[in-house]
């Protein structure tokens, strides 16, 4: 399923029709699937570093712009995933250098490198702002046609992306128990601490920040391929969705320190918030809303969700009070 407006005929089979019902939870899933990627780069730097990172406006259009270059060229398909990955790591390491050598804010830092990013991804399309894919051969089209006739074709990439972003969360807990992950976390909760013991901040931040943005990339990567064009303006907001996933992964799922289930409320945090913006592209014709809006709803709904989880915190602290009375 593709990205569109609001469709006229077809939203009345889209909500009536079983079938479309199917193809609308098969699209929530797989797009919050794919954009889980993304989050759980956004999880590294947000929740693990205490790194609010802008670069990500930049990296993922980055990673789509280099993933439709290598398609377009011929490229071999893993290999253009690794060459976007590796893209977004470079972004994630220049900001982490503007920030660690200038001593320029965080927040900043990642603004310089979005904003530069704009320029080097129309580089990338061949100074283009668009590139389209869609007859072009992809991961997705090479695995739709391998397993077709042995997986109904409306499961074969909610599969493909249940494996991939499995795979991808794994790899990610396994490096937060390493000895390297969890200085990475112990940095982000004390880096007083990490220092007195050696080790230098600045690398850290800069692996950090890498691995985050490279793993942005990956998402944008697969995004390309499942939209059918790269574009510069795919990132535009793209940071808000991911605060907002892992905010209402946090709020509504069990809460825990250990990072497989960190990742995993990540990742199911991507799918509810696709799923209300699904319900929004769908619906929202009724309240007279448009595609433009959407930014609009996404910035209310992490209000909401601050205001929510500030009231907890305002309960937990009023109930304290209580019992030590």
């Amino acid at each position: 399923m593709r990205f569109s407006g609001f469709p006229g005929d077809e939203r009345i089979r889209f909500i009536f029709g079983k079938r479309d019902g199917k193809s609308m939870i098969e699209g929530i899933l797989v797009e919050g699937l794919i954009y889980g990627i993304m989050v759980l780069g956004v999880f590294i730097t947000f929740r693990i570093l205490d790194f609010p990172d802008l670069t990500v406006d930049g990296s993922f259009p980055l990673g789509a712009a280099l993933m439709a270059q290598c398609i377009l060229t011929g490229v071999n398909l893993w290999l253009a995933l690794l060459i976007a990955f590796a893209g977004g790591v470079m972004a994630g390491v220049v900001t982490a250098l503007i920030h660690n050598h200038l001593k320029v804010p965080n927040l900043l830092a990642g603004i310089l490198t979005m904003t530069m990013l704009y320029s080097v991804n129309i580089r990338v399309l061949g100074n283009r702002a668009n590139v389209p894919l869609l007859n072009e051969e992809t991961i997705l089209t090479k695995v739709s046609e391998y397993f077709s006739g042995v997986i109904p074709d409306e499961y074969i990439l909610l599969l493909f992306f249940i494996i991939v972003a499995l795979v991808i969360k794994t790899a990610v807990d396994i490096f937060f128990r390493t000895d390297l992950g969890m200085t990475l976390g112990a940095m982000g909760n004390n880096e007083q601490m990490v220092i007195s013991q050696g080790v230098n901040p600045k690398t850290l931040k800069t692996i950090g920040v890498g691995l985050s943005n490279g793993l942005v990339a990956l998402s944008g990567a697969f995004a390309a391929q499942y939209l059918g064009f790269a574009d510069v303006g795919l990132g535009q907001g793209i940071i808000i969705s991911g605060l907002a996933s892992v905010m209402i992964g946090e709020f509504l799922i069990m809460k825990s320190n250990r990072i497989g289930v960190l990742t995993f409320c990540a990742l199911i945090g991507s799918i509810l918030f696709h799923a209300v913006v699904y319900f929004g592209r769908y619906y929202g014709y009724l309240i007279k809303m448009t595609p433009n809006d959407l930014n609009l709803i996404k910035g209310i709904l992490i209000i909401i969700l601050l205001v929510l989880a500030q009231s907890g915190k305002l309960k937990k602290v009023s109930r304290k009070v209580v019992a030590e009375k």
